[in-house]
């Protein structure tokens, strides 16, 4: 129970805050529209429908003030910076930004439906009050505005009966207009968003999501028309609604309640999103900024696997262990943008990454490097590079650990070769400050495990390193074609890949004897566990740490941190 609380106290704390939020915003705004008697004519006029559309409306605001703010990488990585003096629990709820930003999306889409929905009651209601037979309230309240010195509270002002009316309201009011705008710009961010588009077609998914512009713009001026309204103030103080609407066919005569008079109510929406819209403008400046920043490719490598390395230079360019950049060749395209790990060390004087062939995108760069050609490529004939970052990741967090796991399946081991380089070069410097003893890396590719791998960073000979690190790339290399030949030699003393006496196993790990094993070795301590790989696979690991974490504070604890880019 300490450990879920631990690892996921903090995250089910805040979701829990928001769902209450929304609730709250709900339940208010839904009194708010059923209950004072300002909208007590609006209520006769559409009835529950107004109350039912107006409460998700103010939902809507507050979460599409909340949506921006986790893309804004910029300012987590600024935010994960400056809490570096703070619980390693804060700096964990900052890798979960894209996980709050889903959740906030389809909380989107769920109050969209139901305010347009709601409005839909509303839109037929109205256009049927106008053309309702004389005598009733909904008529008399329809047909105010017709004559002088009248204010209206039926926004719809023509007589042209269903379904022309409804088409007529949703094509050429503003508020009809920008919804229809609003609703087919969300049904299109969120559909290609979903994890087939963004794997097999990334390019749809980043063009149809820069439609949050056209989403957002929509959105502010969507309330300007000011078709919802309520009786005003001064009006109701001399025209109670609960007493005046019994004698509605004498309003304005001698004796009787004067005529009610109404207005619409001003736009709200610009008010939540105007700050996280600053912010997220402030956050693409710095970010077109960076980019227009000099880059020179100083070296391509071709791995096997269609998978190359570039290895860059930038001026002023500072990163840390597991961060990530985005990545722009103009030359394939000059618009998209795609995350890669750093693969290089802090110490070292250059940044590379390691892009495997995938794709069009990643396609279009193999060949633009040269690397379909056979002869030696020239420098200036590489392709100008544009990098925005780098940005932080959960990584950082590896030397706030004594202990780690590090788990990458297949291209996912890239931010832990940054980790391990990291490592010798901090061994070499100045071993003693060095907090991090043990890194046990568990490697997974194509249902092979290699585990065992445990870097001594206090008492380890120097060479070690060199061969753990080159072991990563060496198991990629001959994994799939030497798989039955590393099985027959299994048995002997040392592993046919590496040459190491850490064995490699072959099949689907056993994560529970994986976990108890390093568990045993390490009594009382916090450890680290660190994923660069499958949700399905984050599921089972955070399962894992979980369940092998025991209740006694002074016991074993996991504490898993997921890449999350």
């Amino acid at each position: 129970m300490g450990n879920w609380v631990e690892n996921e106290g903090l995250s089910i704390f805040v979701t829990l805050v928001w769902l209450g939020l929304n609730v709250f915003l709900f339940w208010w705004y839904y009194l708010v529209y059923d209950v004072p008697p300002k909208f007590f004519y609006t209520r006769a006029l559409l009835g529950r429908a107004l109350a039912l559309a107006r409460a998700p409306a103010a939902c809507l605001n507050f979460n599409c003030m909340l949506i921006l703010l986790p893309v804004c990488r910029n300012l987590l990585s600024f935010l994960r910076g400056s809490s570096a003096c703070c619980s390693t629990r804060i700096r964990r709820q900052l890798d979960r930004n894209l996980t709050f930003h889903k959740m906030v999306a389809w909380m989107i889409a769920l109050h969209t439906a139901i305010h347009t929905i709601a409005h839909l009651f509303n839109v037929e209601w109205s256009v049927q009050a106008r053309v309702e037979e004389k005598g009733t309230l909904a008529a008399v309240l329809s047909s105010l505005g017709d004559n002088p010195n009248e204010s209206y509270v039926n926004f719809y002002r023509k007589t042209i009966g269903n379904p022309v009316g409804g088409l007529y309201v949703a094509f050429t009011y503003l508020a009809g207009l920008t919804g229809v705008i609003i609703t087919l710009a969300l049904i299109l961010i969120i559909t290609s968003s979903t994890k087939t588009i963004r794997r097999s077609y990334f390019e749809v998914f980043w063009y149809t999501h820069h439609l949050f512009v056209i989403f957002f713009i929509g959105l502010v001026i969507h309330g300007a028309g000011r078709i919802v309204r309520g009786q005003t103030a001064e009006s109701l103080a001399e025209h109670d609604p609960e007493i005046c609407y019994k004698n509605f066919t004498h309003w304005g005569k001698q004796g009787a309640c004067p005529i009610p008079q109404f207005s619409g109510n001003p736009p709200m929406t610009w008010k939540w999103v105007v700050g996280p819209m600053f912010l997220y403008l402030c956050e693409r400046l710095v970010r077109f900024w960076r980019s227009q920043q000099k880059v020179v490719i100083t070296k391509v490598v071709i791995h096997p696997f269609k998978t190359i390395e570039l290895q860059m230079m930038k001026k002023g360019f500072k990163m840390e262990v597991g961060q990530y950049i985005f990545v722009k060749c103009p030359a394939v395209s000059k618009l998209e943008w795609h995350p890669f790990t750093l693969t290089s060390a802090p110490e070292e004087d250059y940044f590379s990454i390691h892009v495997r062939i995938v794709g069009d995108w990643t396609e279009g760069l193999f060949n633009a490097c040269g690397c379909d050609k056979q002869e030696f490529q020239e420098a200036w004939k590489l392709p100008k590079i544009a990098v925005d970052g780098p940005f932080g990741t959960a990584s950082e967090d590896v030397f706030s650990y004594e202990t780690v796991m590090l788990v990458g399946a297949g291209i996912g081991v890239t931010p832990f070769a940054s980790v391990l380089k990291s490592v010798w070069y901090k061994y070499c410097h100045d071993a003693t400050n060095l907090k991090l003893k043990k890194v046990h890396v568990l490697f997974l590719i194509i249902h092979v495990i290699v585990q065992g791998l445990t870097i001594l960073t206090k008492t380890g000979p120097a060479p070690h390193y060199r061969k753990d690190i080159e072991f990563l790339e060496h198991v990629q290399k001959r994994a799939v074609n030497l798989a039955t030949h590393f099985i027959v030699h299994h048995e002997e003393e040392k592993d046919v890949i590496t040459g190491l006496k850490q064995k490699t196993l072959y099949g689907r790990p056993n994560w529970e004897n994986e976990f108890k094993t390093i568990a045993g070795q390490h009594p009382g301590s916090r450890i680290g566990v660190f994923l660069c790989g499958p949700e399905s696979l984050a599921d089972t690991l955070n399962k894992q740490s979980i369940s092998n974490s025991e209740a006694d504070p002074r016991g074993v604890h996991f504490i898993f941190n997921k890449e999350n880019f």
